[in-house]
């Protein structure tokens, strides 16, 4: 790529670099049939509209994005006007969401700057007192906009009108060096929103770039602030950093700049007291397995990886009150699932629709010892046998010992033939229940 504009020493340039349509390789072939129609009624309507951030970014990588973001000078209101099939969403920021079906086309107005001095209250932004911002419907000019994206690599803009490329902060030339930098000063911008701090962690991964060190450099310090962001938009943060390809990376990139224990604070404790302990081992092999499967195009559940994430935290629950307490197995077992997560949901906010696979996956775990024929067999109907099974199979390379033998029993008894079956479970002798007997069941000895 070539430029003809002059660069200049400071984050934002004072004019953008502009790329003709031979100086770049975006184009309207990458883009979705659904953003196309979204960017020409735009235009046709005498708005100006623009291609804007990752769905950009990508494009200058070589890659095929995912997802089309899009930018205008028309307000929430003006854009629904255009499309009938419009939604209005946000409160922090307001959005116009297109849809079509399953696809999602956002669509934002451009922003402005704050003016907290102002008697107008529609430039006015709302911060919490730690700085992040709380109300931010300010909207302004295509330049503005630029200084407000997070990232340099993201402030790129592509025209749908003369299919120009617009770089408002030297964004192609970091692409080029492979650099994630912030735009403007580090600080005040993970003030505004601590979640960027986990975005420069996740693009790094992803892009395979290096954080630039200014960038990188308050993190450490500013973590705490990651302690004032709702569980549920720390469980969309999640999604992001856990399942896109990415996991194990991320996992110990959170940990290197003490962001992990804002999502999972047992783990986090468990690897600054000992970062080979069972527990971080096992969740480092089901961070490999998920990122496997991802990038051979197989599919995951979010309830897999975040009952991996808590199961050695419910299983010391439930020794505590198995032996200190003298609670029944059972009772402490489910004692002990909704204890941990209540204490997981003030961190992220994990949906219904993941618990209960979580928990059927906890409990198979304690199933799958019983091969007993009727045992067994129910067992292996359970509609979530195959990942408990899995599980046990992570667990048995991690823990060795008796798993070991109880997961190879399985992996043959699945796929035996019924004859083979019923002789494996002749061959079987059971081991002792860890069912306590609760002391107020015990009989009283006459005197």
């Amino acid at each position: 790529m070539t430029n003809k504009a002059k660069t200049q020493q400071s984050n934002t340039l004072e004019s953008p670099l502009v790329f003709a349509r031979d100086e770049h390789n975006v184009s309207r072939n990458e883009l979705s049939e659904n953003a196309l129609k979204v960017l020409y009624r735009l235009n046709k309507g005498g708005y100006d509209a623009y291609l804007v951030g990752g769905g950009v970014r990508d494009i200058l990588l070589g890659e095929h994005p995912k997802d089309f973001d899009i930018v205008t000078n028309a307000t929430p209101e003006q854009i629904k006007k255009l499309f009938r099939n419009c939604r209005l969403i946000g409160r922090r920021f307001r959005l116009a969401h297109i849809v079509f079906g399953r696809d999602i086309i956002e669509v934002a107005t451009f922003r402005g700057h704050h003016d907290e001095q102002s008697s107008d209250n529609q430039k006015q932004s709302k911060q919490s007192a730690h700085g992040m911002l709380l109300r931010d419907n300010i909207y302004g000019t295509i330049d503005e906009d630029a200084e407000r994206r997070d990232f340099t690599i993201n402030a790129l803009y592509y025209n749908i009108a003369d299919f120009k490329v617009y770089d408002f902060a030297n964004g192609v030339a970091d692409i080029k060096n492979r650099v994630i930098r912030l735009i403007g000063d580090a600080e005040t911008r993970y003030r505004e929103d601590p979640v960027r701090m986990l975005r420069a962690i996740r693009f790094a991964t992803k892009l395979d770039m290096q954080i630039e060190p200014s960038t990188r450099e308050p993190i450490k310090r500013l973590a705490p602030l990651m302690a004032h962001i709702p569980p549920a938009r720390m469980f969309e943060e999640y999604m992001k950093l856990f399942l896109g390809g990415k996991a194990e990376q991320n996992f110990d990139m959170l940990a290197e700049y003490q962001l992990l224990e804002y999502f999972f604070p047992h783990i986090a404790s468990d690897m600054k007291a000992d970062d080979n302990s069972a527990s971080v081992q096992f969740v480092r092999k089901v961070l490999r397995n998920t990122d496997l499967r991802i990038n051979q195009g197989k599919r995951v559940t979010p309830a897999f990886l975040l009952a991996a994430m808590l199961w050695h935290r419910i299983e010391s629950q439930l020794n505590t009150l198995t032996e200190q307490q003298q609670m029944p197995f059972q009772d402490a077992f489910f004692t002990a699932m909704n204890e941990v997560m209540a204490e997981q949901q003030r961190c992220i906010a994990i949906p219904k629709r993941f618990q209960l696979p979580m928990k059927d996956i906890w409990f198979l775990q304690h199933k799958l010892p019983h091969r007993e024929a009727k045992k067994a067999f129910k067992t292996l109907e359970h509609p979530r046998f195959r990942a408990g099974y899995d599980f046990l199979l992570i667990r048995s390379e991690v823990e060795q010992g008796d798993l070991v033998e109880l997961a190879n029993w399985w992996t043959h008894f699945q796929h035996a033939s019924a004859d083979t079956k019923q002789q494996m479970l002749k061959s079987f002798k059971p081991t002792r229940s860890r069912r306590r007997r609760s002391p107020r069941k015990r009989k009283k000895v006459a005197e």
